[in-house]
């Protein structure tokens, strides 16, 4: 069928697709190049045609989604490709769609940000059988939604949320999305919020969509196909580069927040698709780095054995390395993580299946993790506008800082020295006391032992 892609109102060029599995066989009569999705080479041949059906291709339900060879059968269909044009290709998480050729639509008449649509393709996903096949609507924003876990968009208050689910025996994954959320939140890293749901006493993520009518998400992965990779840059070096050839401010910082939080609580997950920038859909102007989302595979979701090395991504395989790829850590104020055990014990209490000893377990390496972060960011001693900021100083009285010849910087709610060598002076001999601080409480233990 003959299809023009469009990006909200404006026609990009036409297609060719054959709506058994969504390939796109020609294009022919460019309209706009400029809205192009992001990452689609231009060749003096024309667009990119195997590039653009893998991007048509990632927008289809994944097949590692759970439960989706019953959903299949349940939906009558043999592919989740075909879901594409019953929807228009249309999504929540940016503009685009197609339009049937010569069809008089246009993008507020069928959006899903701001039009209703039907629950029946959301409730097979979750396991629930149709009364009646042949009065099925296909038409919804399920259709389009990546990964591998059970997932569907819903409407409350006129807003979009996506409920999502877990996996494995511990069922963990919503439970560590809201963890990271209060984590970031004390943190002051922008994020995605999670709440927690149950249905049928199976439990959920809940988050409100970011996107709104205006903007749209662009993975990391479609930025980085923007630019040619050069050989000499290293996949962090690329997206840097990517990003600031697109004129997008702020990216270092926000990245290395996200580095900061994906090892606090070992998230396993972070491929180049679970992050990425917004932008105006319409303007194309680039708003900056997406608040971070999509955190659930973390926290020894599959293993009981917490505190077990675990792999990393998407800049190194491993959270020791990647760690150290972090440049400024000046941002982070060990104080507001006081009490942060407490908490993490009870948002995981709401579980019938993570048991005591696996919360307190969990809540201790999370708070290893986080004074590791602390004593990484004493050494680093990243100076701001001649600030040499000192992150463990909290644990410390204002005179005796003062004493030392600190600075308070009420902005960051941070000690600083302007000397760098005095900094780090200062940094090594507060870190000393601490350590013995710590000796001291760990041999009166073993002394009441």
């Amino acid at each position: 069928m003959q299809y023009t892609l469009m990006h909200k109102n404006i026609p990009v060029v036409d297609m060719l697709i054959e709506d058994r599995n969504a390939h796109i066989a020609k294009l022919w009569n460019i309209q706009d190049i400029r809205h192009l999705p992001p990452g689609i080479n231009v060749f003096k041949t024309g667009i990119d045609r195997a590039g653009l059906n893998d991007w048509l291709k990632a927008r289809s339900i994944p097949a590692s989604r759970d439960g989706l060879i019953d959903a299949l059968k349940n939906l009558g269909i043999q592919s989740t490709a075909v879901l594409i044009s019953k929807c228009y290709g249309l999504s929540l998480s940016d503009q685009y769609w197609i339009c049937p050729k010569d069809s008089e639509l246009r993008w507020e008449n069928v959006n899903f940000f701001k039009n209703d649509f039907p629950k029946d393709v959301g409730e097979i996903l979750f396991g629930h059988e149709p009364a009646d096949k042949k009065l099925l609507n296909l038409s919804s924003p399920d259709n389009t939604a990546d990964g591998w876990l059970r997932k569907r968009w819903i409407v409350a208050d006129d807003k979009r949320f996506l409920m999502k689910g877990s996996s494995g025996f511990m069922q963990q994954e919503p439970f560590n999305e809201v963890v990271a959320s209060a984590i970031m939140r004390r943190l002051d890293i922008s994020h995605v919020n999670y709440t927690l749901t149950f249905n049928n006493d199976k439990p959920y993520s809940l988050c409100e969509n970011f996107v709104t009518p205006d903007t749209e998400l662009i993975p990391a992965w479609r930025v980085m196909q923007t630019f040619k990779h050069s050989n000499n840059r290293s996949d962090r070096e690329h997206f840097f580069h990517c990003c600031d050839t697109l004129g997008v401010s702020g990216v270092k910082q926000a990245l290395d927040k996200m580095l900061t939080i994906d090892y606090i609580i070992a998230n396993e997950d972070r491929h180049f698709n679970n992050f990425g920038l917004v932008r105006n859909a319409e303007t194309l102007e680039w708003l900056g780095f997406a608040p971070v989302y999509d955190s659930g595979t973390s926290l020894w979701y599959n293993t009981p054995d917490v505190g077990s090395h675990v792999e990393s991504k998407p800049f190194s395989k491993t959270h020791a390395k990647q760690i150290k790829l972090v440049d400024d850590l000046s941002w982070f104020n060990s104080r507001s993580l006081d009490g942060l055990d407490d908490e993490v014990v009870e948002i995981l209490s709401s579980s019938v299946r993570i048991d005591e000893n696996r919360r307190n377990r969990i809540a201790s390496v999370l708070m290893e993790r986080c004074k590791y972060i602390e004593r990484l960011a004493n050494e680093k001693l990243i100076p701001i506008i001649g600030k040499h900021f000192i992150s463990n100083a909290p644990a410390f009285g204002t005179k005796e800082m003062n004493d030392l010849g600190c600075e308070y910087d009420k902005e960051t709610g941070q000690w600083y020295h302007t000397d760098p060598e005095k900094a780090q002076e200062t940094a090594e001999s507060l870190q000393e006391r601490e350590q013995r601080k710590q000796d001291g409480i760990q041999k009166n233990k073993n002394n009441d032992l």
